[in-house]
């Protein structure tokens, strides 16, 4: 239900954790073109990588953005480019994703270093097959998927969790100034803007299977919080957007991937998006068939658990009765992901049958909401009474 994208491996050169397969007939592209334009405009540091011509694989995530290995003879990089025909540039705008990280790698290494980006339709291919796209080096790693890639006692999982959180309150003390990245930020207001933007977007991209949803966002409306202090956001943070390896002292991160909807904002939105996917050892049957990330096992933090570890950290003041906006606007927020991607399966703008589950999720996550809504219902009679 979301749109990773993953460029590591474990190891130097294998796939495990993140398989690379054939390239889908759909999003093929011009290999030659590309590998042309790379010997004429990769960043220095990777000119005798690109010297060749790779072979292409294509990674199986990626429901937003799609992700390709180019493994040459040198070292395999990645490309990044939007779906076949994809005309929404805001939800696919490579070149800012590009220069995000670009502008990040100096400050927070953990972002990949860039190659080279191209707005050069032409190179990708004719009849509008072609697009914006930006290679960046791969990371040497593994991506944690549905089960964690190492052997790990509870409580070295637990210490792992830790750590990657640890990374998240890591990213949200950048000083975008110094960054260059302060531009990103459009000033107060941004809780607002994030509820009114995914608001519309839900609704321009219904479908006839498409439930009611005005109660949950008309309370997510009624309700905003006043924004906390505006950070730099990763907005899509997830165990499989993470690269991991273990250099002996244990696993740690050693890459941060997927920056399509990085930006300047709440810290704490950013963090009510990461939980909406952290699917916990207790959580039902249905959610349990949906999680990408080794969230329940044994040893990882709940949900809650992680709040407060993190709003200790960041020294953010918290109550349960306050989380839950931020709760309700994560789940609402996928929500609106896995519809977009279900609106494009349904009207045949792709044909991948990974996609044929998400008009269920979407009803799960509204009754998941509605739950919420009837929890605070319910303590509202309470205090009424």
């Amino acid at each position: 239900m979301s749109g990773s994208d993953a460029t590591g491996d474990a190891g130097n050169r294998g796939d495990a954790g993140n398989p690379a397969r054939a390239v889908r007939d759909e999003d093929a592209f011009d290999v030659p073109a590309v590998a042309d334009w790379l010997r004429e405009h990769a960043a220095p540091a990777f000119a005798e990588v690109v010297a060749g011509e790779p072979e292409v694989r294509q990674f199986p995530g990626g429901a937003s953005n799609l992700t390709y290995l180019l493994r040459y003879p040198a070292g395999d990089l990645i490309l990044r480019r939007p779906p076949v025909g994809t005309k929404a540039k805001s939800a696919h705008d490579m070149r800012r994703e590009h220069d995000i990280q670009a502008a990040l790698h100096p400050v927070f290494p953990l972002v990949p270093r860039m190659v080279a980006f191209c707005d050069d339709h032409d190179v990708l291919g004719p009849d509008g097959r072609g697009s914006d796209f930006y290679v960046m080096e791969r990371v040497d790693g593994v991506i944690p998927r549905r089960d964690l890639p190492f052997d790990l006692t509870p409580e070295q999982t637990g210490s792992l969790c830790e750590t990657a959180y640890d990374v998240l309150v890591r990213l949200h003390s950048v000083d975008v100034e110094a960054a260059g990245l302060a531009g990103l930020g459009r000033g107060e207001g941004y809780v607002a803007r994030q509820v009114a933007g995914w608001t519309d977007r839900f609704a321009r991209a219904r479908t006839d299977d498409t439930g009611d949803w005005s109660a949950i966002t008309g309370w997510l409306a009624a309700e905003q919080p006043p924004d906390v202090a505006a950070r730099l956001i990763h907005n899509d943070f997830r165990f499989d957007n993470l690269v991991l390896a273990d250099r002996g002292d244990g696993p740690r991160v050693v890459g941060v991937l997927d920056w399509e909807m990085a930006t300047v904002g709440d810290p704490l939105m950013d963090l009510g998006g990461a939980l909406a996917y952290w699917v916990q050892a207790d959580d039902d049957e249905f959610f349990q068939g949906f999680r990408r990330q080794p969230s329940s096992a044994p040893g990882m933090w709940t949900r809650a658990e992680i709040v407060r570890w993190y709003c200790d950290r960041m020294g953010f003041d918290m109550t349960p009765e306050r989380w839950r906006f931020y709760e309700v606007f994560g789940l609402f927020r996928l929500a609106v992901i896995a519809q977009q991607i279900w609106y494009r399966y349904v009207h045949g703008q792709t044909h991948n049958e990974a996609y044929a589950v998400f008009g269920p999720a979407v009803g799960y996550l509204e009754s998941r909401c509605r739950r919420i809504l009837g929890e605070v219902a319910g303590d509202a009679a309470g205090t009424a009474g």
